[in-house]
């Protein structure tokens, strides 16, 4: 390629420079395609029955969201706003949920095995038949989920009360 002298291979660097630049200049901001839902308004988004396993869910806001049944195993949940999200039957086996928002959430028959759910907010979930078996959960919040745990899980057969260690 040959340009005229008075263009010169540095005005066309810097040109080729600033296309990449505003090519690339957006913001990395996740769609619901990929594994990351970080930093997203994705507020009544559906996504029940959805393998959302080992996925990021970061400084997420999915305020009446629909888990119902999904699989969210191992995923990651922080600093993030689920309120009046419904996650009945869903899989949270592993997860981490640290400083979460669950206020009004429905949490009915599902799988919180192993979960780590630290400085997050239970107020108001629905907790019948969930399995809170070997979950680390903050104490004041181990304690008010106790004064409304009822219920078997269908899948697991573990009592409520007993998963919690209510006593």
């Amino acid at each position: 390629m040959v340009l005229p002298r008075r263009f010169g291979w540095r005005w066309l660097s810097m040109v080729l420079a600033l296309v990449l630049v505003l090519g690339l200049a957006h913001p990395a901001i996740a769609e619901p395609e990929t594994n990351n839902y970080s930093n997203l308004i994705r507020n009544g988004i559906d996504l029940s029955h959805e393998d959302l396993s080992g996925m990021l869910f970061v400084s997420t806001e999915m305020r009446k969201a629909n888990l119902e049944e999904a699989n969210l195993r191992n995923a990651i949940l922080t600093l993030g706003v689920f309120l009046d999200a419904n996650f009945h039957g869903a899989d949270l086996s592993g997860a981490l949920l640290d400083r979460v928002f669950l206020v009004g959430a429905d949490l009915t028959d599902a799988l919180l095995v192993d979960v780590t759910a630290t400085r997050t907010s239970f107020q108001d979930v629905k907790i019948t038949g969930a399995d809170f078996t070997d979950a680390i959960i903050d104490r004041y919040e181990q304690k008010q989920l106790c004064l409304r745990a009822d219920g078997v899980n269908p899948k697991t057969g573990v009592a409520t009360r007993d998963s919690l260690g209510c006593v």
